[in-house]
């Protein structure tokens, strides 16, 4: 049997009638900058949010360096992200000129703590980003707290969490902004690149939409400089069709991931994903922590089952951070991840079948 790790085909053929009336619909009009779809995505996505402003971007990188951006952070100042994450919540840091300070994360939610976070603070910290990260908010409400008393910023990385919840509380909505991604392979994906930062604070937005677009909000409009990073008009119409269905396929992606729990809970060598209480985990990814787990890997390609590492490296041990001198000692749990995380197919067009025969496949693989 084969597995694929994500199916966009099929998910495609799921909606291709109302993504081609929506592209048809954007090519008859004649407008592929600006237009109706992005406004109504833009609507659509911030009320989804729980948030006032939405701010429709190229891609979620942009929207995490525009963010800085528009928050005044450059050289001399220090923001703290997890060393657990996708580079994006890194590189923007050095792009505006600050320096990126790496904080290991929880070993059983993988994700940045308060207390780590507080352990990295000095006179120079303007900001911190932190990643909810595989569908999981982190337990930002504490760290709000610590940034008000500390009077520093607080984005929240939210390109794995769309309509991911922590008391309630919508991922994006409780920091000075939020970023989300739709890259394809995100639960709410576009067709190509894509973005958006959520906020509360409408002087921020606005500051972002002109530095979006070469720091005007109208044409020959430049307060300032900007770049050019808007939201493309024929990814905002499939958004919008896709938005409709993202409820549907967020509960199906819970489900797969409660079949996995089930099937495997009694498997000793692996760890299985925990689901913090009061949390609306959404599973972009399904993340295990497996012994041998290169070998499992290979055994479930042999079997027609594709698997990914998320991810192959943390970042301080990444080459592109070579010059801050880090080792292993310095964030054992991130060392200790790289070396045994393995995420399994969770996207929503599996059948029970396939999950049942991935499960029998890492039960024989132990011999459990």
């Amino acid at each position: 049997m084969k597995v694929a790790f994500i199916d966009l085909t099929a998910q495609h053929n799921s909606i291709k009638p109302e993504i081609d009336q929506a592209v048809n619909s954007v090519l008859s009009s004649g407008s592929f900058i600006g237009g109706e779809a992005v406004k109504t995505f833009e609507k659509d996505f911030s009320d989804l949010s729980g948030v006032t402003e939405c701010v429709g971007l190229g891609n979620a990188t942009d929207g995490l360096f525009l963010a800085l951006k528009a928050l005044g952070i450059g050289k001399g100042d220090e923001v703290i992200t997890p060393a657990w994450s996708w580079i994006s919540s890194a590189e923007v840091i050095t792009l505006v000129g600050a320096t990126p300070v790496f904080a290991d994360v929880d070993p059983e939610l993988f994700s940045i703590t308060p207390k780590e976070i507080k352990s990295k603070l000095t006179a120079n910290t303007k900001a911190v980003i932190v990643v909810h990260l595989y569908g999981q908010m982190v337990e930002v409400g504490p760290i709000k707290e610590l940034c008000d008393r500390k009077n520093i910023y607080l984005i929240e990385d939210c390109s794995q969490a769309h309509l991911s919840e922590d008391n309630g509380i919508n991922a994006g909505s409780i920091g000075d902004c939020g970023v989300f991604s739709f890259y394809p392979t995100k639960n709410l994906g576009a067709y190509g690149d894509a973005g958006a930062v959520v906020t509360n604070n409408i002087e921020f937005a606005t500051k972002l939409r002109r530095l979006a677009n070469h720091g005007g909000l109208n044409k020959d409009e430049h307060l300032f400089e900007g770049t050019n990073s808007r939201l493309d008009t024929l990814q905002a119409a499939i958004l919008n069709v896709k938005l409709r269905h993202l409820a549907m396929w967020t509960k199906k992606r819970i489900v797969n991931a409660q079949l996995y729990k089930d099937n495997l809970k009694n498997v000793k060598s692996i760890s299985l994903p925990i689901v913090r209480q009061n949390t609306v985990h959404t599973f972009h990814l399904f993340v295990i922590r497996a012994q041998q787990r290169d070998k499992l890997k290979s055994f479930l390609e042999v079997n027609g089952v594709d698997t990914l590492i998320h991810y192959p490296l943390a970042l301080p041990f990444e080459p592109a951070y070579g010059y801050l001198n880090h080792s292993e000692v310095d964030f054992p749990i991130s060392a200790s991840l790289q070396k045994s995380v393995l995420s399994l197919p969770v996207h929503p067009e599996l059948s029970e079948m396939q999950i049942y025969y991935v499960c029998n496949l890492i039960r024989t693989f132990y011999g459990e």
